[in-house]
């Protein structure tokens, strides 16, 4: 004799966990905002050394539109100087990019560029980027060029240290399997090299981008005549540290837009990798079936066209 159970019904979502779910990143700026208004409002220091947030927010809403022109010149001009401040720090963060990848890449992957160019680039890595200022300044004067010259010192080194770790880390039965299907050294570093290391290498831009951000803010305060982090300089020439305190904020924001952007693009990127890692979806079980089956496309198209010379090619890897 048979009988039939009835599955008693799924359990309905906690609800308020959706509810809240995109309310967590505001939590800690919410505590941060509150305490600092109460502590600014308690007069244990005065309101003009330590505006409250109720004052920044006004010195900084004047800024953007200029409804009452409390910020003296500045007012109705965010912009502008944001905008200033945004192509510095994309010239020298574009050109670092560009530069750190390239030669990361070339030192991780040859060790005639090892030898070569490794030790002069690690002599000049400590070197901290603001002590350039003075030669920068006599270089360049005063203007655009000493800002994104600086700009690329700070980004480049990050773009740099995580290429070389991304391609010396990649695992090496991959470029040995890529040997035996046949794949030429070139086919080796585009297909296979370049894709494993990628998320070493964002990990590198991102880390670039927020030091360009840095190091924009301090050329414009000694060696530029606007954008935001003159502004902030000019302003506590002024005593306005409703402005300083504005423009900090500004900064912070547009380095996190910044940040977000070239998230966005890594996620569009490395949608392969999405699934294999520890904040990946829950219930997709088959990520590490997508991972596997990556790894055998870009084995496959690194071996076509087959090379004829393939065993040549092995024994010319560094890890050989």
């Amino acid at each position: 004799m048979t009988s039939v159970i009835d599955a008693a019904p799924a359990k309905p979502a906690f609800r308020l966990t959706r509810a809240f779910q995109g309310l967590e990143r505001v939590v800690v700026p919410a505590l941060l905002i509150a305490g600092w208004e109460a502590f600014a409002r308690s007069g244990m220091l005065p309101t003009a050394l330590l505006p409250a947030p109720s004052a920044v927010l006004h010195a900084l809403g004047d800024w953007v539109f200029g409804f009452d022109e409390t910020t003296q010149t500045y007012s109705g001009h965010w912009l502008r100087d944001a905008l200033a401040s945004a192509l510095r720090v994309f010239g020298g963060f574009a050109l670092a990019s560009a530069l750190g990848i390239l030669a990361g890449v070339a030192i991780g992957w040859s060790r005639l560029f090892e030898k070569t160019l490794e030790p002069t680039l690690q002599m000049l890595r400590p070197i901290p980027p603001v002590s350039w200022i003075p030669l920068a300044i006599i270089w360049f004067g005063i203007a655009d060029k000493p800002a994104i010259f600086l700009v690329f010192l700070g980004a480049f080194f990050p773009v740099l240290m995580n290429s070389i770790h991304g391609v010396k880390t990649v695992d090496h039965n991959l470029v040995r399997a890529g040997a035996m299907m046949g794949a030429s050294q070139r086919q080796m570093l585009t297909d296979i090299v370049l894709p494993a290391a990628l998320p070493s290498i964002f990990a590198g831009l991102r880390i670039a981008v927020g030091s360009a951000w840095m190091l924009t803010v301090t050329a414009e305060m000694v060696a530029v005549k606007s954008g935001l982090g003159y502004v902030l300089w000019d302003s506590y020439y002024f005593l306005r540290y409703d402005i300083v305190l504005a423009a900090m904020i500004s900064i912070g924001l547009l380095g996190y837009l910044s940040d977000l952007g070239l998230k966005a693009i890594m996620a569009r990127t490395l949608r392969w990798q999405q699934t294999t890692t520890v904040q990946g979806r829950a219930g997709q079980a088959d990520g590490g079936n997508r991972a596997s089956q990556h790894r055998q496309g870009i084995l496959r198209q690194a071996a076509r066209p087959r090379s004829p010379d393939a065993g040549q090619h092995q024994s010319r890897h560094r890890g050989q």
